[in-house]
């Protein structure tokens, strides 16, 4: 599954967690996030801002 490029570290964070998931550690700027329903699951995601792309 591909991250979402238009959304912020903190807001998919926080979107994250309404769907069960705990932040469990933060490794410079990577925030660790695990569930335990249907089965323990884990990511990793970038927590800055959105990443824009200005290709043209």
């Amino acid at each position: 599954m591909r991250m979402p490029r238009n959304i912020s570290g903190a807001e998919l964070t926080k979107l994250l967690n309404k769907f069960g998931y705990t932040s469990i550690r933060q490794t410079g700027s990577h925030i660790r996030l695990t569930t335990q329903q249907n089965g323990e699951h884990s990511v990793t995601i970038p927590y800055h801002n959105p990443w824009r792309c200005t290709c043209s």
